[in-house]
């Protein structure tokens, strides 16, 4: 019985010795039973209500290429916490003939999944709850409900049984000195980014330690983030003015608004830090940059939970040379260095125009990225790797092929030898030896996976055919074919590095070869082509192709 041994704690149980002691025990219990350990998973301080966690997913993984015969865990809690997620690991593994064994419940069935998810689901909410009213305690007491804002330290002290009282908070005077400043040049009539570009010229550190941006003063008023939003500065705490749902489909926490009445609001004087002139001078100003906004129909709307196409071609795939940051839009038709605008720490000022920036790269895609001689050795070369690799996959298939239909002849010489009055345990013995073998051999045969595909030279003809026909796409009246061109067109790039030279930008374009490949041997759609490639090809300093990089 190959084995499988899986183990994880929670964000609730920061101890990493956890791990250990899981796998000792989980060893243990193998060693009893005779059974083979081939690889032990682990997850570190990640909660069990979601499966998006490395270590369960390479679990899930390698049950399906047949690695393992049994998974064993500690408690199916440890597997996950999450109802649906539990059903499901335990439908794929049973597809993959892998059973699940815990020490705490045994070997797992239907019935466990039902009752043991249903009592795992009840604890998270329980969990969930208990932690609520503990922070809604904690606030109504004049203490903070959880995190720590900038401007202010958490206090560490014991009470009487020795437990930590949490949630005590005392001014940083350093942090409220920056605060104060913040709040008296936005006042006098300073913008966030202006504002944020001084304080990382001084040095001053970020309240996440790296440098200031106009985000991180500006935040969001709906939500109460950012600093200028902060009402414990004027000695309030408001706790409850949203909660947290998780996305079905990725795993990750999404933000909601909850209603105004739900908020719960307590006053905490001795954690004041400004006036209440100055802090209702900046939310005058703030209504007033909002009014102006909307009355020029740019007012912000809300993108909570909304997944958009790209609004540009390349959007999100440009970066910059200098600082590794992306480029983002500063007028209607320039874009620029994002860190450079917003931050002040990037030296890169030089803007390209977005039209000027497209043209260019669409013309790579067409003509330069792919070059027929380059693209002809890669070929070459890795068409010699794979018939390489053939021959020896191919060997190895044909030994067995050969051994299995040697274990058949041998195997009827037995039968015949029984049926001829031979010594019947010793022929059985044998039969036994060679049918175990033949099933391994068998085994073997099942899972060898398919050889890759050749490449021919002619697909850098094909592959730039089938861009030019993307390129007209782009142009076609139809929107809805004007964005599927452009969708399939953006797998294409790995990303855009972006240049100042002398006052003007080069760009390197660097493309992914698994993106190029696909387009080059389908004819449907290749931008939901599962997998990926490290493979990149590269074409720069003028666009010529420079490399592949592997």
């Amino acid at each position: 019985m190959k084995v499988a041994i899986y183990a994880r704690y929670s964000s609730d149980n920061q101890r990493d010795a956890s791990i250990a002691d899981q796998f000792r025990m989980c060893r243990l219990h193998s060693e009893k039973q005779g059974w083979t350990i081939v690889e032990e998973y682990s997850d570190h301080a990640i909660s069990g209500a979601s499966l998006l966690r490395p270590g369960v997913q390479a679990l899930i993984s390698d049950a399906a290429r047949g690695r393992f015969d049994l998974v064993l865990a500690e408690a199916m809690d440890r597997l996950s916490r999450d109802q649906e997620d539990i059903a499901g690991l335990f439908k794929r593994m049973s597809y993959s003939d892998v059973k699940i064994f815990t020490l705490s419940e045994g070997e797992v069935s239907h019935l466990h999944v039902g009752l043991k998810g249903t009592m795992n689901a009840l604890f998270l909410k329980d969990l969930a709850d208990k932690t609520r009213r503990g922070q809604r305690g904690r606030v109504e007491a004049g203490k903070s409900g959880g995190g720590n804002a900038y401007g202010y330290d958490v206090v560490k002290k014991l009470d009487g049984n020795g437990e930590p009282i949490r949630g005590d908070r005392t001014i940083n005077e350093a942090q409220a000195e920056v605060v104060r400043r913040i709040f008296r040049d936005y006042a006098a009539g300073k913008s966030a980014k202006t504002i944020a570009f001084a304080l990382n010229r001084e040095g001053i550190p970020a309240p996440s330690g790296g440098d200031w941006g106009f985000s991180t003063i500006n935040g969001n008023p709906k939500r109460g983030n950012g600093i200028l939003n902060n009402e414990m500065y004027v000695g309030k705490i408001v706790w409850n003015r949203q909660r947290f749902v998780k996305d079905p489909d990725t795993g990750k926490r999404q933000a909601r608004p909850n209603p105004e009445e739900e908020w719960v609001i307590q006053d905490v004087p001795e954690l004041r830090i400004l006036d209440d002139e100055l802090w209702e001078t900046v939310k005058a100003r703030q209504a007033k940059n909002r009014l102006a906004r909307d009355e020029n129909g740019r007012a912000e709307v809300a993108t909570v939970n909304r997944r958009r196409r790209p609004k540009y071609l390349f959007s999100g795939l440009t970066k910059c040379a200098c600082c590794g940051g992306g480029y983002s839009a500063i007028s209607a038709t320039l874009i620029g260095c994002s860190t450079a605008r917003n931050k002040g720490t990037c030296d890169n000022r030089v803007n390209i125009r977005r039209d000027e920036l497209e043209s260019r790269v669409l013309n790579a895609l067409r003509t330069r990225l792919v070059d027929p001689a380059l693209f002809a050795r890669f070929c070459e070369v890795f068409t010699q790797e794979v018939n390489r690799l053939r021959m020896d996959g191919r060997a190895e298939i044909a030994a067995a092929e050969a051994e299995s239909e040697k274990i058949d002849r041998e195997l009827s010489k037995l039968l015949t030898a029984i049926k001829s009055g031979g010594p019947i345990e010793a022929i059985v013995d044998d039969m036994k030896r060679l049918e175990a073998r033949k099933a391994e051999l068998t085994a073997f045969l099942a899972t060898t996976d398919d050889p890759p595909p050749l490449l021919h030279p002619s697909m850098a003809q094909l592959y730039r055919s089938r861009v030019q026909g993307l390129y007209d796409a782009l142009q076609d009246q139809n929107e809805e074919k004007r964005t599927e061109a452009a969708d399939i067109i953006r797998t294409l790039v790995e990303d855009i590095v972006l240049t100042p030279v002398d006052g003007k930008v080069e760009i390197d374009v660097r493309g992914d070869l698994a993106g190029i490949l696909t387009l080059s041997v389908q004819t449907k759609n290749p931008a939901g082509r599962a997998g990926s490639s490290q493979v990149k090809m590269v074409a720069g300093a003028g666009f010529e192709p420079a490399a592949f990089r592997l």
